[in-house]
């Protein structure tokens, strides 16, 4: 009988990759436990329940996290407005730490001394994963497969993937790869690499799962009214047909299925890796994009001038955190706080439109709102003395080299 050389935990995906790495641990002899997480992509869990323990593994975790990833990671990165690099609003970058979360959870109640997952040696996704992992769980030994070379010198493609899977038993897709690499869970799809390494290829029309083409989309509109509280939404009623949801994650889904049958919130971009290469990304964030829509004009009707200048530029920063894996980390910690300090006040109404591909807000209201009607009134003076604009001008202007005698 082999000693153990110690239990693994796998983030498992059920897919040919990681039930590959799932048997080559096995064979370098580790006790395997799989851990395959819901957040929101369409799986047959059952079936990848069966086929990890039909591969081996001592146990099977199966965890729906559905509701957490939004109030826990969603909803952070709402109030912050986070969007890296000014478009992308990081669909893949919020779920890895949830999942490492929970893996190490589990890695730690089952006394296992190592944690596995199948990111390539090239991407952002390891460092998320790893970053986590030894943030919540700082003596946890990570096994990286494709970092390692007897694994990736065998491993060169997906013919010696399905080429070791017949050879060992493991099922292989029947169905034909998709020409591109996707990764979906309840915030968005992306798809990437394969033919979309061209930059000037044009994704076919097939390959967005979660949006309808904005061509195809219905030619009437879903009117939504979006109730804020603390700069999270609390409630979404369709002013169309008086559907209403209130719960965090039945928001979020419905969010995404009016915004996803009316095509919003597509982007094809290039983007900077952590890792120091461009790569090319195509997404689809639905419900995200309909919620930055409705949150920046909630938090600009309700938010103070200079705070709101402030908690832009922690916007950025916390962008650029979340994406390169530092989700939990001190700063990290310390921006989430400042941020959720600066929504106290965003609260409120907004009405808006979704229609062929876009969001139109319609309108806004607000207990908190510091708008002031009657000042900003071009037929009301107000408390506003007009003339006194006149020296607030002067004085401002003497930075910039003009004579401004009071003559």
């Amino acid at each position: 009988l082999v000693m153990s050389k110690g239990t693994v935990v796998l983030a498992y995906s059920g897919g040919l990759d990681t039930s590959c790495i799932l048997v080559w641990l096995k064979e370098q002899g580790y006790d395997v436990i799989a851990f395959l997480a819901n957040i929101g992509q369409s799986e047959d869990f059952d079936a990848a329940r069966k086929k990890a323990e039909n591969l081996g593994a001592k146990k099977v975790f199966i965890d729906d996290l559905r509701a957490e990833f939004v109030t826990d990671f969603i909803w952070p990165a709402v109030q912050a407005n986070a969007i890296y690099e000014d478009r992308y609003l990081l669909g893949t970058s919020i779920a890895r730490p949830c999942i490492a979360r929970r893996q190490v959870e589990i890695a730690r109640r089952e006394g296992a001394q190592f944690v596995s997952h199948g990111a390539t040696g090239k991407g952002n996704d390891q460092i998320r994963f790893e970053l986590t992992c030894y943030a919540l769980y700082p003596e946890v030994k990570v096994i990286s497969p494709w970092r390692i070379p007897e694994f990736y010198n065998s491993f060169k493609g997906r013919k010696d993937l399905m080429e070791y899977a017949e050879k060992h038993g493991i099922p292989v897709p029947v169905t034909p790869k998709a020409p591109w690499s996707m990764d979906a869970n309840l915030m968005h799809i992306s798809y990437e690499s394969g033919i979309l390494e061209n930059p000037k290829t044009h994704a076919p029309g097939d390959l967005y799962l979660m949006t309808k083409n904005p061509e195809d989309s219905p030619s009437t509109s879903d009117v939504l009214e979006i109730q804020f509280k603390n700069g999270v939404p609390v409630k979404v009623t369709n002013m169309t047909d008086g559907h209403s949801k209130d719960s965090a994650l039945d928001i979020f889904s419905y969010l995404n299925e009016i915004g996803g049958k009316h095509g919003v919130g597509r982007i094809d971009i290039v983007e900077n890796r952590f890792i120091g290469m461009k790569s090319r990304g195509i997404y689809e964030t639905p419900g995200g994009t309909i919620l930055l829509k409705a949150h920046l004009d909630i938090e600009t009707f309700t938010m103070d001038k200079e705070v709101r200048r402030i908690k832009q530029g922690l916007g950025v920063r916390i962008s650029e955190l979340i994406y390169n894996g530092f989700w939990y980390s001190p700063e990290g910690e310390y921006l989430r706080h400042c941020i959720a300090k600066s929504q106290e006040n965003v609260e409120g109404k907004v009405q808006l439109s979704v229609f062929k591909g876009q969001v139109y807000i319609l309108g806004r209201e607000s207990p908190k709102s510091l708008y002031n009607e009657e000042l900003v009134s071009m037929d009301v003076q107000g408390d506003y003395e007009p003339s006194d604009a006149s020296g607030f001008i002067k004085i401002i202007a003497v930075r910039l080299g003009k004579d401004c005698g009071l003559d």
